[in-house]
């Protein structure tokens, strides 16, 4: 039997994973400037906060704002909260496509 809820929604919708994936093949003390992550996922500033947002509000990431050479910069960090949902849900991801019916 496959358990519904073993995927865990925050992650697998498909933006989320995207970056949850980037940040957990990171060393855990690096994080990425939000601009990176943009760029590189080809995403609006709008759609990019609201989905760092669910996953903050989840504690999987930390985003930490300062300045450099006097302009904003805003990083984000996976957790260690983050990481070990992540591999949660790897784990249960690879369950799911390894089941086979009784």
């Amino acid at each position: 039997m496959i358990d519904d809820g073993a995927l865990d929604e925050t992650i697998h919708q498909s933006t989320r994973l995207r970056i949850m994936t980037m940040l957990v093949s990171m060393p855990e003390s690096d994080r990425l400037a939000y601009g990176f992550i943009q760029k590189t996922l080809d995403l609006t500033g709008g759609n990019l906060t609201t989905h760092l947002r669910k996953l903050e509000d989840a504690d999987f990431l930390a985003i930490t704002k300062e300045f450099r050479d006097s302009k904003p910069q805003t990083w984000i960090q996976v957790t260690p909260a983050g990481r070990r949902a992540f591999a949660d849900y790897l784990s249960n991801l690879q369950k799911a496509l390894n089941w086979r019916p009784g």
